[in-house]
């Protein structure tokens, strides 16, 4: 079946693909900036490296342009709250988001840093990319601050929030 071309459908089309949730935390100055990605992904090993994909229009983008370090949990499936809150428009600063859950700043970036995700990433931004209405970050891994196997991640697939069973 032929759903056609544009933007519509193109939107159709990756909401079938699965990815997993993150919150990706910035310090900028006093404040504490955040988001919810879906666009993140690993992309060399050395060095270790990922990559992730901020709205060109957010305040966030522009931070993170002008800020190397950030800091990437990704989230586990009892944090779809948490996702959410992070993904609101007109959120508040992260340290307001983040005050009834357990974390601290990391070592390497100065960023909100959730304790209770699967695991969380210090990262150094090398190479800004424009794609689309898009900022691509490919950025080194800095240090892997916890990784927690035993938590069933959680991911989002068709515009909702998943647990695997």
């Amino acid at each position: 079946m032929s759903v056609g071309r544009g933007e519509q459908a193109f939107v159709e089309a990756v909401a079938g693909f699965a990815t997993g949730v993150v919150v990706l935390t910035v310090r900028d100055g006093r404040d504490d900036l955040g988001t919810t990605v879906t666009s993140f992904m690993s992309v060399s090993l050395e060095p270790p490296m990922v990559l992730a994909g901020v709205a060109s229009s957010s305040y966030l983008a522009e931070v993170l342009a002008r800020t190397d370090r950030w800091a990437a949990t990704v989230l586990g499936a009892g944090q779809r709250a948490l996702a959410g809150r992070f993904a609101a428009e007109g959120r508040p600063s992260a340290r307001l988001l983040l005050a009834s859950e357990p974390h601290h700043r990391g070592e390497h970036s100065g960023a909100l840093v959730l304790e209770s995700g699967l695991t969380a990433l210090e990262c150094e931004t090398r190479q800004c990319v424009e794609a689309g209405d898009h900022m691509l970050f490919a950025a080194e891994v800095l240090a892997t601050d916890y990784i927690a196997r035993d938590r069933q991640p959680l991911i989002r697939v068709n515009r909702r929030y998943l647990a695997l069973s």
